[in-house]
């Protein structure tokens, strides 16, 4: 009885599998997932556009080069959000994607656990760390919008692939946009420095190292090429991982 009991749940998550994954695949789906995508990005969005324009109204005479890097770092991560939004409209529909809820669940985690470092209080730094970590942020959101606009249409949050980019920055490292935006991760924490805000980083940067797996496996899958690719790029950093 209970063997047979066992044997009823598994058919029956099977069957729920099986059905979410059919839905998963028409264009409805892909459709509504466009939306709340581009809707969720616009929203995180908000509050650095919002912020840029309260410091450019700032008068001139306040303004110095701590107020002049942050501007400029805060425009950056505006302008990742802006073309973020706008390459979830124009995408190309994925030809794979991985199956069941952990790629999905490491996607999410991977994308935005790391939001939660602004709930925690933020440091009065000197002038000289506050111009590091503005650098930081602003050189990582450049890097990221140059790799971004590179993956063009093949742009994906979960694990799915749409068409392989091996040229441009994606022949230096299987991830130039998730290394770019770890260097803006550096500069956020030396904002927000402290053990808890240290643990979410390492936990954030777990998920992306098992997003990025999970990616890997789904277009060595679909693209046969692959596997040529991956063998002669690193994963992260050039010559090093």
């Amino acid at each position: 009885m209970a063997e047979q009991a066992m044997q009823r749940t598994v058919a029956s998550e099977g069957a729920i599998r099986a059905r979410f994954e059919g839905v998963a695949s028409t264009r409805g789906y892909d459709l509504v997932i466009r939306v709340v995508l581009i809707c969720w990005i616009l929203f995180l969005a908000l509050p650095n556009a919002t912020g840029v324009v309260a410091r450019v109204r700032i008068r001139p005479e306040m303004w110095d080069l701590a107020l002049l890097a942050e501007v400029l770092a805060r425009s950056g991560v505006l302008l990742y959000f802006v073309l973020a939004a706008w390459l979830a409209v124009i995408r190309i529909r994925p030809v794979g994607k991985a199956r069941g809820l952990q790629p999905r669940l490491s996607a999410l985690a991977g994308s935005f656990l790391l939001l939660t470092v602004v709930l925690f209080p933020r440091h009065e730094l000197s002038i000289g760390l506050n111009l590091l970590a503005a650098g930081l942020m602003l050189l990582g959101h450049v890097l990221a919008v140059y790799a971004l606009a590179w993956l063009g249409r093949s742009f994906s949050i979960m694990a799915e692939a749409r068409r392989l980019v091996t040229d441009g920055p994606y022949a230096l490292v299987r991830h130039p946009l998730y290394l770019a935006e770890e260097i803006a991760v550096i500069g956020l924490f030396l904002q927000y420095a402290s053990l808890s805000t240290a643990l979410l980083v390492v936990a954030s940067f777990g998920f992306q190292l098992q997003r990025m797996r999970n990616e890997e496996q789904i277009l060595r899958e679909t693209f046969p090429e692959y596997a040529a690719y991956a063998a002669r790029t690193r994963r992260l950093i050039p010559g090093v991982y």
